[in-house]
């Protein structure tokens, strides 16, 4: 039974300060937001798990969530939830969730992997909430990939997968198999949906030295969460692309 803003809840929201409740539940979670421990695109939980969560109704919730809104913090996307909004504008493109891979055989083009790291690791906090992981709980794949065409490096890639999903996919040589591949291939899981952010990024030296070039080139940077059929994320990404090797294009439509 979820509690009524009457019946207690945690600490941290009180009860008897002028302060309104709901005005309280939207600077605790706007000090989530700020501190990054909701990043862009982290999906909040339901209005009664978040009721629950502070002890209040769920009216309160939907109030406290409303500002948020209004604010421009948080978007509500019908029948999938609530999310952090980003701090960039984002360009609805309609395009087909598929992978450098898929794309480059589709159209024929010879590419090469080199694996340069697949390994288990303790993911970092942002990774965590976009993957709705607990800090410390599960350890994620953190797979790291150069793709090349006969012209050179493309795409640098960071993949960062929830193990509790895809047991012993660190032992999957990915250097002949696509990620997406074996997670539907071999561990029988639905993709469905993913959400991609696109920008230009000034390359880092780690990023130039894998895409051979220099450091502060412009480079088009894509980050990604990909989410299963019953609404479950399983993997970020953070994929650097040699624009002048590769070139994005998208087909839109209207309405």
């Amino acid at each position: 039974m979820t509690a009524t803003a009457d019946e207690g809840g945690p600490a941290d929201i009180k009860r008897d300060v002028p302060t309104a409740i709901h005005v309280q539940i939207s600077e605790h979670i706007r000090l989530r937001i700020a501190g990054g421990e909701w990043p862009a695109h982290y999906r909040l939980k339901s209005e009664p798990e978040l009721a629950q969560e502070f002890g209040v109704s769920r009216g309160t919730v939907r109030r406290a969530l409303a500002t948020l809104i209004e604010e421009g913090l948080l978007r509500q996307v019908r029948g999938r939830g609530t999310y952090v909004t980003s701090t960039v504008i984002e360009p609805a493109i309609a395009q087909k969730l598929s992978t450098l891979s898929e794309d480059f055989a589709s159209q024929g083009i010879v590419t090469s992997t080199a694996v340069r790291e697949c390994s288990l690791i303790a993911p970092p906090r942002p990774v965590a909430a976009l993957l709705d992981l607990a800090p410390g709980s599960t350890p994620v794949l953190r797979l790291v990939r150069v793709r090349s065409t006969v012209e050179g490096p493309v795409a640098l890639l960071f993949n960062f997968v929830r193990t509790d999903l895809a047991p012993g996919i660190e032992d999957v040589d990915f250097s002949t198999t696509s990620l997406f591949g074996v997670l539907e291939g071999t561990y029988g899981l639905k993709i469905a949906t993913a959400r991609r952010t696109f920008s230009a990024e000034a390359a880092s030296p780690e990023v130039a030295d894998a895409l051979t070039l220099a450091t502060g080139r412009p480079v088009q940077y894509l980050q990604q969460v990909t989410y299963l059929a019953d609404g479950r994320p399983v993997e970020y990404s953070d994929v650097w692309i040699h624009s002048g090797r590769l070139r994005m294009t998208s087909l839109l439509l209207r309405r």
